[in-house]
């Protein structure tokens, strides 16, 4: 269900396949069907299908971003991204947690994971985000080491970024892969944790609801 060098070879692919697309810095649907419609689709399929749309919520999470950073921005710009960055977050966050959950029901249905076993820190899906991002980091930092026109220095600068990012990155592969091993062997299990984010529920952040109650009350 879980193959690390899979995760990472699809990521690298979808990066380099999104930002080769006209619009790739615009938000776009799901990179495929939902889980509960597989139909006769294989697990492993429908599985990397999850990956890749958790892995397009942090592609547009990133270039949505960028657009506040721009020079020249006007605050009312920066708003509206600002609202568009909430929404993204929040399908990011919710999408992991699918991953999680799919994982959760495949491994219930070996009787798994080994309620005994030492409890690992975090989850799959919150590894396969990490590696996500750093994904992203090393495809632009790989473009800025190649950049033709730049700084003196700023490609040897990069070229030490990108081999660190690597690094980082084989390290976090292979913990995923690990985790994924000892889970199915019984000697380590994880939890599902839910990120119950509040900020974007009108009933738990103040500054939405306090706003409404104090408009009530007028």
């Amino acid at each position: 269900m879980i193959s690390a060098d899979e995760i990472v070879a699809l990521q690298d692919r979808m990066t380099v396949a999104w930002h080769a697309m006209p619009d790739a810095r615009s938000e776009s649907s799901p990179v495929g069907p939902p889980a509960e419609a597989g139909g006769g689709q294989r697990a492993a399929e429908v599985w990397l299908e999850q990956v890749a749309n958790q892995h397009r919520a942090n592609f547009d999470l990133w270039h949505i971003e960028d657009e506040a950073r721009a020079p020249g921005a006007t605050d009312a710009e920066v708003a509206q991204v600002k609202r568009r960055v909430d929404k993204t977050n929040q399908l990011r966050n919710d999408l992991a947690e699918k991953l999680d959950r799919t994982v959760a029901g495949y491994l219930d249905s070996l009787g798994l994971p080994n309620l005994a076993a030492p409890l690992h820190s975090e989850p799959p899906g919150l590894i396969i985000d990490r590696l996500s991002i750093l994904a992203l980091k090393i495809y632009h930092t790989r473009e800025e080491a190649e950049r033709v026109v730049a700084p003196r220095g700023h490609a040897e600068r990069n070229r030490q970024r990108l081999a660190i990012l690597e690094e980082q990155r084989a390290d976090l592969a292979g913990c995923l892969d690990a985790l994924w091993r000892e889970t199915l062997s019984g000697t380590r299990r994880f939890k599902l944790y839910r990120q119950l984010k509040m900020y974007n529920d009108p009933s738990l952040n103040p500054a939405i609801y306090g706003k409404a109650t104090a408009r009530q009350g007028r």
